[in-house]
């Protein structure tokens, strides 16, 4: 099963989440799948994964360095968000194929579960050149790992045997990967469904589950509702709601904050066809309404150590969605590019914003929102759209560049004013990068790929400090004045939502089931 949340878990509250697909490109690598995340773990570390790349490329030839961990056998392995996907010690967390094929397939269970290709895939680690198999419980059975802490336990989901008598799939539970075991949390009472999507390094996982009670707005389609729970001390909690039946975790932070969405009712909007949704922030057994600004329907995407929520919401009369800021006194409208829609998907811990917006032109380039500035990142190499997925504490920006039907094209990064397609920053590769989901504060850059032969890989790109940056053929950086847009069109755009949560922020068409078009 495979989580493609892409930085937001891409709630399918019969909002299509569409998951981004990767188009193999013409350039001289190619590369890239997606890593699985968490935040921090055990032994080796990121130097000295940097310091094996260097060596290999001693000379100083090209700026990074690209390691595929492999797989168990099958052809391709995956980022599975939201999450960090790379830990402080140096570890990567994904998800591999086996060489067994998947008896389930093509009858898979619905978002965020589902089958993204004919194999078994199993949760791994990797670190310092081994790739380590974490298994899944009893039997022929998929797993997936999201977060790693830095007591090396990890957190995610895999399939148990039975089967979802509501999606008439396999099910899948939450699960903890520790000292070689994969554990069961089970679900909320009645359910058959649940992932641990994030632990801190205290320990406190959360994630969501469904329950026994019927739901025709199940957020996932489980037919059942969708509920955020905590799990202290070896006790799955439900968390509560704002009033409605479904509540979905996107985050959790150190602090033991958690952010999502949740139902405020369940009557459903006659904008969006599911009921009003807010995001919110949880803590200490209290959940706030975050609020929108001002239509039926928000999303949170990220959340920092402070517990700044950045997302996106719809504006009133549910006509286009802008990207927002809460910074723990209201929500921020953090604008566009001049066009009408917009999504703020990564916020680090000094309070600065990556996304993506709309130009006047219906076209879309990523964003950097710093110090009530506005800076357009452009794509490169003449791609009609960006995104911007992540950025570490310097503002170094890593997203990627999609054609006009929003596939994936090339990853990108964005620093020091310029911006940069990273395959001409590698050594000629089997590996076509086509999207960077993640970096670190080290420069480290977790991103997608494509095989020739169209096998997909999750890779790290490791930086060489010792050979500088090319000067860049497009530049960024330019400061635009900007406001709300023109809400005079439909939402039908595309968000890298999630992490996948994800890989990329999903492919968010708003407006698909309201019969309007852009």
């Amino acid at each position: 099963m495979q989580f493609t949340r892409s930085k937001v878990v891409a709630v399918a509250t019969a909002i299509i989440c569409a998951a981004a697909v990767v188009a193999a490109g013409g350039a001289t690598t190619v590369g890239i799948a997606s890593a699985s995340s968490s935040r921090s773990e055990v032994t080796h570390t990121a130097n000295a994964v940097r310091a094996v790349a260097n060596a290999s490329h001693h000379g100083g030839q090209y700026p990074y360095t690209v390691i595929d961990p492999g797989t168990f056998g099958g052809p391709n392995s995956y980022f599975d968000g939201p999450g960090v996907p790379l830990t402080s010690n140096g570890t990567l967390v994904g998800q591999a194929d086996t060489s067994t094929l998947d008896s389930d397939y093509p009858n898979c269970p619905p978002p965020p579960g589902g089958c993204p290709d004919h194999y078994i895939q199993h949760a791994f680690t990797w670190q310092d050149g081994r790739l380590t198999d974490l298994g899944a419980l009893s039997g022929q059975n998929d797993s997936a790992i999201y977060e790693l802490n830095g007591s090396g336990v990890g957190v995610g989901s895999s399939e148990n045997g039975h089967v979802d008598p509501n999606t008439g799939t396999a099910a899948q539970v939450a699960v903890i990967f520790e000292h070689g075991q994969v554990i069961s949390l089970g679900a909320l009472p009645g359910g058959n469904e649940s992932f641990a999507q994030d632990i801190n390094d205290q320990g406190q996982v959360a994630g969501f589950s469904s329950n026994g009670i019927l739901d025709p707005y199940s957020m996932f389609k489980w037919g059942t509702e969708t509920r955020t729970f905590v799990w202290r001390k070896g006790v799955m909690q439900d968390i509560g709601d704002l009033g409605g039946p479904d509540t979905v975790e996107q985050t959790e932070n150190e602090r033991g904050q958690i952010a999502g969405q949740s139902y405020t009712n369940d009557t459903p909007s006659p904008y969006t066809g599911v009921p009003t949704t807010d995001p919110f922030l949880w803590e200490n057994g209290h959940m706030i309404d975050l609020g929108t600004l001002g239509g039926d329907y928000g999303n949170t995407s990220w959340m920092n150590d402070s517990g700044e929520v950045v997302g996106f919401s719809e504006m009133a009369g549910d006509k286009a969605a802008q990207p927002f800021l809460w910074d723990g006194r209201g929500m921020i409208d953090l604008g566009t590019l001049g066009g009408a829609g917009g999504s703020a998907n990564w916020i680090n811990d000094d309070g600065d914003v990556a996304g993506a917006a709309q130009l006047s032109d219906g076209a879309w380039n990523g964003v950097l929102w710093t110090h009530g500035k506005t800076i357009d990142l452009p794509p490169v190499d003449g791609a009609p759209n960006a995104f911007a997925n992540s950025l570490n504490d310097q503002d170094e920006v890593v997203g990627t560049t999609l054609d006009g039907n929003f596939n994936n094209l090339n990853a990108i990064l964005w620093t020091g004013g310029s911006a940069y397609d990273l395959n001409t920053l590698i050594a000629p590769s089997a590996l076509h990068l086509t999207s960077a989901e993640y970096i670190d504060d080290q420069g480290d850059i977790v991103a997608d790929a494509v095989l020739s032969n169209g096998d997909q890989r999750m890779v790290l790109l490791v930086p060489n400090h010792a050979v500088p940056l090319p000067p860049a053929p497009t530049t960024a950086g330019t400061q635009v004045t900007t406001g709300s847009g023109n809400g005079g069109t439909t939402t039908d755009f595309a968000f890298r939502a999630a992490r996948d949560g994800v890989e990329f922020t999903a492919l968010h068409q708003l407006m698909a089931n309201r019969g309007s078009s852009e």
